[in-house]
């Protein structure tokens, strides 16, 4: 059986879906536009990228080129289950330790 690169590529694209990096946990839900690319998104408003992309039930912030890549499904995903993934990301930040700071804790 031959395999041509392209093939392999492919493959390897199915295997290794996208999942939301954990370090991003801080802003998901935040709406504020501060979340990274690679982290997880309830919405666009979320990213800086303005690009939340479903994959398939779960948001990552993407640009927009990359937003159908990786078995994802395009910029304009909107979380149903929203409030359980804020709930998760919010033990997930308490998990890591980090505390989210806001402009007036810096004033």
């Amino acid at each position: 059986m031959r395999f041509t690169i392209a093939a392999l590529f492919a493959l390897a694209s199915i295997a290794a879906a996208v999942t939301p990096n954990n370090a991003g946990a801080k802003s998901v839900g935040a709406a504020d536009g501060s979340q990274f690319i690679t982290g997880g998104c309830t919405s666009d408003a979320d990213c800086s990228s303005a690009c939340c992309a479903g994959n398939p039930d779960v948001g990552v912030c993407s640009a927009e080129a990359a937003s159908l890549q990786a078995g994802k499904t395009g910029c304009g995903f909107v979380d149903p289950n929203a409030d359980a993934t804020i709930a998760a990301a919010k033990a997930q930040v308490a998990k890591q330790g980090f505390k989210r700071v806001v402009r007036s804790d810096l004033e």
